[in-house]
């Protein structure tokens, strides 16, 4: 190989800056979006916490879809990106760092939804700057790797650091503080070199006079040439449904893990097989769809999902009987009052005792934690607790517990398969449709057109959770909610093979 050629191979200082940012802000999801915060804020807040947590969420990720399109029309003025993508990492890093600062759970939801806004919103214009570090042949390359450092970087190194002294330190005040206050350090630390590399090589030049008009004149105008372009328009739908499916297995996997009795530290570490599977798979990604073409790539990528849907649909479909049996045997056994919070949650513990193989031990424990008042205040809850110790020593009782403890080992070997399976194509189907969506869209505009590329992202996580929620509220069994998730992926499959001819039209 040729000097020249080597150094073609290699990443651009720009290039490596780009990527590099990933590695930094991935952190926020993990820590304060998905694992630590959320816990730590609603021990704070209360009993109305998760709701409370849920209306902030949905309030950042609207105001950031609605802002979109208009941002990356603003974005796209000479000299306008960096400033706003600046603006709004700081305000991300800022906001994450009051939340540490404060115990008011007030306090602590402004900060986390201004935070969070500032995350969205700088990695909206992180995504279209990748129009102007690298060219459409190293495009896919460069977004998967910015993926990959985000997998073994941000979510991973400062997770398990955080997780580990949250362990030492029996989950105490200082441990839970400390991964937020490392979220931002490491957040600003590793954005230095794209605030320095980085800058906008693609822009329109602005009317001062018209400043405003002409940013709305702008986002009317790509919307339309959205709909105009069919190759565009046809990716940009399918990417709708199939990022929805994705992302519902995200947001849903650990919930759905769950309610089957799955054990909590097995999915965790399960999640973290993910993030480091993702990685080299992120990187292996691009270069299959260098040889087969991306729109191959993300219909394999999609029929990969479609079978984790069957997987995932049969670890509950075959657990959910056996479920029902030890939950109704043992129901028929206990008296208590479903209008008491305490009584009907302590039902629900102790049903949930009988995922372990200790589970007699586990609730002689609780049983001994209660005082003599306690216990004189609530016998409908030392009656559960007892028929927990007791309910095992039937032999019939004692062989549904078997078969219940054969079907949970099964499913939680079905969920480290699907975690793997996961692992193979998240980072690859998120980063090809990224750099795809780059090639086929004018440069000098490339931020108003993933204004509507963030927005379609925005809105997609709304249906899937709410199709599953249905689906297993309808049917009763949270596994068919599941297998309906297969038709997300299935309309983005279709779209994406019909579109063959309109999407290469596109691409050239």
């Amino acid at each position: 190989m040729t000097e020249i050629a080597a150094k073609k191979k290699r990443f651009t200082k720009k290039e490596w800056s780009w990527i590099l940012y990933d590695w930094a802000n991935s952190v926020y999801a993990t820590n304060i979006m998905a694992a630590i915060f959320p816990i730590l804020f609603v021990q704070i807040a209360g009993e109305s916490g998760d709701q409370a947590w849920a209306y902030g969420t949905s309030i950042a990720t609207f105001i950031v879809a609605l802002l979109a399109p208009f941002l990356g029309a603003l974005a796209d003025f000479k000299g306008m990106k960096k400033k706003l993508f600046t603006v709004f990492m700081l305000a991300g890093v800022v906001f994450t760092a009051l939340i540490a600062c404060t115990n008011d759970w007030k306090i602590m939801l402004v900060g986390y939804v201004i935070s969070r806004i500032g995350f969205a919103g700088s990695n909206l214009f992180y995504d279209s700057f990748l129009t102007d570090v690298t060219d459409n042949k190293r495009m896919d390359k460069v977004s998967s790797w910015g993926y990959a450092m985000g997998y073994i970087g941000g979510s991973t190194i400062p997770f398990v650091i955080s997780i580990a002294l949250l362990l030492l330190m029996d989950y105490n005040t200082f441990s839970q503080k400390f991964s937020i206050i490392i979220t931002s350090v490491w957040w600003i630390v590793f954005s230095i070199p794209f605030l320095k590399n980085v800058k906008q090589e693609h822009y329109v030049e602005a009317n001062t006079k018209n400043f405003f008009k002409e940013t709305i004149l702008n986002t009317w105008q790509t919307a339309k040439d959205i709909f105009k372009h069919k190759g565009l328009f046809i990716f940009i739908v399918a990417y709708f449904f199939y990022i929805d499916g994705v992302g519902t297995i995200i947001n849903v996997s650990t919930a759905y893990g769950s309610s089957l009795g799955l054990g909590s530290t097995g999915m965790i570490i399960a999640l973290l097989v993910t993030q480091i599977v993702a990685m080299p798979c992120s990187i292996l990604f691009p270069k299959i769809a260098e040889k087969i073409t991306a729109r191959k790539a993300l219909m394999a990528a999609i029929l990969v999902y479609v079978f984790i849907c069957i997987v995932g649909f049969y670890m509950g479909y075959s657990l959910e009987p056996h479920q029902k049996a030890v939950e109704d045997k043992y129901s028929a056994s206990i008296t208590y009052d479903a209008n008491v919070k305490a009584e009907a949650d302590m039902r629900n513990t102790c049903i949930s005792l009988f995922t372990g193989e200790n589970s007699a031990e586990e609730a002689q424990k609780k049983l001994n934690d209660m005082t003599e008042e306690e216990k004189a205040a609530s016998p409908n809850i030392v009656g559960m607790l007892e028929q927990v110790i007791t309910f095992s020593d039937n032999e019939e009782n004692k062989q549904l517990l078997d078969n219940f403890h054969s079907a949970i080992r099964f499913s939680s070997l079905l969920f480290w398969g699907m975690a793997v399976l996961v692992g193979t194509v998240q980072g690859g189907i998120q980063a090809v449709s990224r750099s795809y969506f780059g090639k086929i869209v004018p440069k000098e505009r490339s931020n108003e057109f993933f204004g509507f590329f963030d927005i379609f992202g925005k809105f997609a996580s709304v249906m899937g959770p709410a199709l599953y929620a249905v689906i297993a509220d309808l049917t009763g069994r949270s596994s068919y909610g599941v297998l309906c998730l297969i038709l997300l992926f299935l309309i983005g499959f279709v779209m994406l093979l019909l579109g063959k001819k309109h999407m290469e039209e596109a691409e050239s």
